[in-house]
């Protein structure tokens, strides 16, 4: 599959209370999960609310390795924006932490993939400093390494 991301432009994400220290931290390559410390379960995205107990005052952010398998896989045939260029991999990734994470594929055509498959995180850099977490089923990918973005939709 040929997927060149180095040239591609993606819209910038919007970024609410929420998600500020989520998406400050993949300035530094860090993936952050939320934990609850009064049940102790694990959560990705963001929330104001624990899934699991309910809690709206006990959630904290940690690190996560973002390493994990693979739990389901759609090849897309029509890209969700034009800026992307199909066919491409969306998938759901449960992650060392617990939580599931639907995220990219890269770097991997989906006839080699299969469920509960390894795959590891890897980066693509946003122009504002940011960075796209995705994931592959090597760990040595890092051919894709950046994306072009713009303002706007």
């Amino acid at each position: 599959m040929s997927f060149d991301v180095t040239h591609l432009e993606v819209p910038v994400p919007q970024v609410d209370e929420l998600f500020i220290a989520w998406w400050e931290a993949t300035r530094d390559h860090q993936f952050l999960v939320q934990r609850c410390t009064k049940c102790n379960g694990t959560q990705h995205y963001p929330r104001a609310i624990c899934t699991g107990c309910g809690s709206t005052d006990a959630l904290c952010f940690i690190s996560a390795t973002g390493n994990g398998t693979l739990y389901s896989f759609s090849e897309v045939l029509r890209p969700a924006h034009p800026s992307l260029r199909a066919p491409y991999v969306v998938a759901l990734v449960r992650i060392e932490e617990g939580p599931l994470v639907l995220t990219q594929i890269v770097g991997a055509a989906s006839n080699d993939l299969q469920c509960d498959q390894r795959v590891y995180l890897k980066w693509l850099s946003l122009d504002d400093g940011r960075a796209l977490p995705v994931f592959t089923i090597t760990s040595e990918f890092d051919e894709y390494s950046h994306f072009r973005t713009h303002n706007g939709g």
